[in-house]
């Protein structure tokens, strides 16, 4: 009877061992992968203003199961600073800040870098740096972020914007006091397009541009919160 209940018991142990090697495989199945595909050209629902600055070949960002996250095309040419940022955390210190860089297309609601809801729809890029304040202190290892604004209130791509200016327009795509924004993240490896997982477990759109003095790199968190 004791060797029976002991056999038992192992069984219940190792069927609990299997149980959570399960469930950790089903977990991180979960958290999925992504891929980056060239498409065409952005479609007519964007304003015309818009549509003439941008690529002729954009980036689509897929799911593992082939669901679309977002769509992204780029500025023609990039716009250039006139005094390029060389500080250590700006990584994209070329571009000037609130310059626009391409827009984004969200076929379903998403959420930016503060988790914040982002409706369905195509929205501004613009380029600018996170404060450097208490609030915003350990946000992110770069200030680099690329800042959302619906295309219907950001038409001018030849327009620079202060900072007020495009937390202004940015507070439209958010709903809240704060912008909705997407945070740059290092460029790794030599594949454009790509989409590629950092150590903190985000996943980062890695898409070059093509600038005046050259093609620029850049890439920026399409997956991943900031868990401050």
């Amino acid at each position: 009877m004791g060797k029976e209940t002991l056999s038992m018991k192992l069984h219940r142990i190792l069927g609990l061992v299997l149980a959570i090697q399960f469930c950790a495989v089903l977990s991180a199945f979960g958290q999925g992968s992504y891929k980056a595909e060239a498409i065409g050209a952005a479609p007519a629902d964007i304003p015309a203003p818009l549509q003439g600055a941008l690529d002729a070949q954009g980036v689509r960002v897929l799911s593992a199961q082939g669901a679309t996250l977002c769509e992204v095309w780029l500025r023609k040419t990039l716009p250039a600073s006139s005094s390029p940022n060389t500080a250590s955390d700006v990584m994209f210190g070329v571009l000037p800040e609130g310059g626009f860089v391409g827009v984004l297309h969200f076929p379903n609601a998403a959420t930016d870098f503060r988790n914040q809801t982002i409706k369905a729809g195509f929205y501004t890029l613009r380029y600018e740096l996170i404060p450097q304040d208490g609030n915003h202190m350990g946000v992110n290892p770069s200030r680099d972020a690329f800042v959302l604004a619906p295309v219907s209130a950001d038409q001018d791509p030849d327009k620079t914007l202060s900072f007020d200016d495009v937390v202004k327009l940015s507070r439209q795509a958010s709903g809240t006091p704060h912008p909705g924004f997407l945070v740059g993240a290092p460029p790794s490896g030599d594949t454009f397009p790509s989409v590629a997982k950092d150590d903190a477990g985000n996943w980062n759109l890695q898409i070059k541009g093509h600038g005046k003095s050259g093609d620029l790199p850049l890439a920026f968190t399409v997956v991943g919160h900031w868990q401050g």
